[in-house]
């Protein structure tokens, strides 16, 4: 947030003939000034710009909104103003992101928790950009906290993802596996028939696999290539012994 004078940028409201666009139903633009205002966290100059009558739902050719960039920015006063002033808690960019989406890659969640506040849906409007998968794969434990709260489903199941604690487990995100582990997920669930347990054990994170022993991973469960997480540890990697110890069946001697 900055202490800009109003109209220290010399901008005018928009022509509003010039902006509509009757087929989207919303104020079409290039990236502009409440944009900038917004990304940055400039919460004066947006003020100033909405008094002007810059509209809050004003959008570019690719559909992003000031909220869109609020939430990015990780500005939640900003975010709360456009809010205030009627902005479109759903919108929903060419790249099906959604401002809720958007606050998960950020990180921020006092966004997320003001997006709920308003009506934000948890679910994702397509499998591109699903708020808690974006969570999960960042590492932000108390945006997953504030959707569970809400509803978001901890066992979404995306073909080209996986589940969100699939992606915690893939990225090594130790406290967001453990959270959702918490939350009651399926620690069996992974991306087809890949499991979580194959995705540590394959990264060979010890801490991840004991984590996910606790919680009742399957040491024999086979994936696609029908191998059981065991045989892809890395060779020399004290996993093996402790896969073994918890009931995964010693893998075959090479033959000389």
């Amino acid at each position: 947030m900055d202490g800009e004078p109003p109209g220290r940028n010399g901008s005018k409201p928009p022509d509003m003939r010039l902006l509509s666009n009757p087929l989207m139903g919303d104020i079409v633009s290039d990236w502009s000034p409440v944009h900038e205002a917004a990304i940055h966290g400039r919460l004066l100059s947006l003020r100033s710009l909405i008094n002007q009558g810059w509209p809050v739902n004003v959008i570019t050719a690719d559909r992003v909104s000031p909220l869109h960039e609020a939430c990015l920015g990780g500005h939640p006063s900003c975010a709360n103003m456009l809010l205030r002033h009627g902005a479109q808690v759903n919108g929903v960019t060419v790249d099906w992101h959604t401002p809720l989406f958007n606050a998960c890659v950020s990180g921020s969640h006092e966004c997320v928790n003001l997006l709920l506040q308003y009506g934000a849906s948890p679910h994702p409007a397509s499998d591109l950009a699903s708020p808690i998968h974006e969570a999960a794969k960042r590492g932000h434990v108390e945006c997953i906290e504030s959707l569970v709260a809400h509803g978001g489903d901890i066992d979404q199941n995306i073909c080209h993802l996986g589940t969100p604690l699939y992606l915690a487990c893939e990225n090594l995100q130790v406290a967001c596996v453990r959270k959702l582990l918490e939350s009651g997920v399926n620690v069996n669930q992974g991306r087809g028939l890949d499991s979580p347990l194959h995705a540590v054990a394959r990264a060979s994170s010890g801490e991840l696999v004991s984590l996910l022993l606790d919680f009742g991973a399957d040491t024999q469960a086979r994936n696609a290539e029908g191998k059981r997480p065991l045989e892809l540890v890395p060779p020399e990697s004290p996993l093996r012994q402790l896969l073994q110890r918890e009931g995964a069946s010693p893998l075959p001697e090479s033959k000389p």
